[in-house]
């Protein structure tokens, strides 16, 4: 594989990984015992740290890159292992 391939696989895997580590570790207002501000939703984050999301996006990110790329190099799961509806064998007949 190509490393510019790679730096586009990685970066849609972080881009995903954002939405996996957004909803964690999130408090709100209520939650962290503040008073509530007019005009902002009540489930809005009481502090949002940009900087700690990253870091965690950029882990999960990196495990499931690695994952990808040892998946890649030593075929551990395959698109027949993951055909459903036996598409594969039709193929070759």
């Amino acid at each position: 594989m190509r490393w510019t391939s790679a730096l586009a696989i990685y970066i849609l895997f972080w881009s995903f990984s954002v939405f996996l580590v957004l909803p964690f570790g999130v408090r709100t207002t209520h939650e962290a015992g503040g008073d509530h501000v007019p005009g902002t939703a009540e489930s809005a984050p009481h502090e949002f740290r940009a900087g700690r999301i990253a870091l965690r996006v950029t882990v999960v990110a990196t495990l499931l890159f690695v994952l990808f790329q040892l998946n890649y190099h030593y075929g551990w799961v395959t698109p027949r292992d993951v055909d459903l509806f036996g598409r594969m064998d039709m193929e070759t007949r």
